[in-house]
């Protein structure tokens, strides 16, 4: 009879009360799973929709599944009577001392979030930036990737590029070139600035609109130079530039003008 009575006491005072507890927080811990899912299915659709950018749609739907599931965790713990203050004060402290001790990584991360966001450059764009330049090849979350002219790797921190100018290179559709060539005083600067002319028309990849523009830019310690400013495609700058400078050297050759080299006149006092 004693063991009857110490087994209802028992089922009684533990086993109902605690397997309900129990049961109860599952139910929470499922059915909250079951929530975070949902809500988070709802803003990757509403993010993509949006057209945001897959890598930060990716990351910032796992930010938001782990923060929504430590709260349906803290409200499943709670409901087994288990003190869930002391554990919220303990998380924020082991995230502080984790977000100073990551100071450069969270700098690096949140730059690359508004790098993401706001779309400064994108894959396959020129750019000059964190002290490199090159074409993006890949914006991630604390770094981006940059292929060099010369076929280099470049991993750049997202800070480095976000805490300094950025230049795009591949921004529009249009760029100006610009040139300078110095001619001898001694020539017929008329000529010179028509055979700069006749190079200029003679390329089909500059733009007529906006017209080039071929002026006296300097009267210079050496030479008269010209400053020579056509525009053109993104992406015939640097074939332009370097044809140019080539076609304007033969010119030049053919017709007798001189490009000089820089020079100085010294004047010697006659001892008496």
């Amino acid at each position: 009879m004693p063991e009857n009575i110490d087994i209802n006491m028992l089922w009684q005072s533990y086993l109902i009360p605690w397997g309900t507890r129990i049961i109860l927080a599952l139910v929470i811990f499922y059915i909250g799973r079951v929530v975070v899912a949902t809500v988070v299915g709802l803003i990757i659709k509403v993010m993509q929709a949006r057209r945001v950018d897959e890598v930060l749609v990716r990351f910032l739907s796992a930010i938001l599944r782990w923060v929504l599931l430590l709260f349906v965790i803290i409200a499943a713990l709670s409901q087994l009577g288990i003190d869930t203050t002391s554990m919220v004060a303990l998380l924020g402290a082991a995230g502080l001392a984790i977000g100073l001790s990551l100071q450069g990584s969270l700098s690096n991360l949140a730059a690359g979030v508004l790098l993401i966001t706001f779309r400064p450059f994108t894959k396959g764009d020129f750019v000059e930036a964190g002290n490199a330049m090159g074409v993006i090849e890949s914006i991630s979350i604390f770094t981006t990737t940059m292929t060099t002219p010369d076929n280099k790797e470049v991993i750049v921190p997202n800070s480095a590029i976000l805490g300094n100018n950025i230049t795009n290179y591949s921004a529009r559709p249009t760029r100006r070139v610009d040139m300078v060539f110095g001619v001898s005083y001694d020539d017929d600067i008329r000529k010179a600035k028509q055979l700069l002319e006749e190079v200029i028309t003679a390329d089909n990849r500059v733009l007529a609109d906006p017209p080039p523009t071929i002026v006296v830019g300097e009267l210079a310690d050496s030479s008269v130079n010209f400053l020579v400013r056509p525009w053109v495609k993104s992406a015939d700058f640097w074939g332009v530039y370097w044809d140019t400078t080539e076609a304007v050297k033969l010119k030049f050759d053919e017709a007798g003008i001189t490009i000089p080299f820089p020079q100085m006149d010294v004047h010697m006092p006659e001892k008496e």
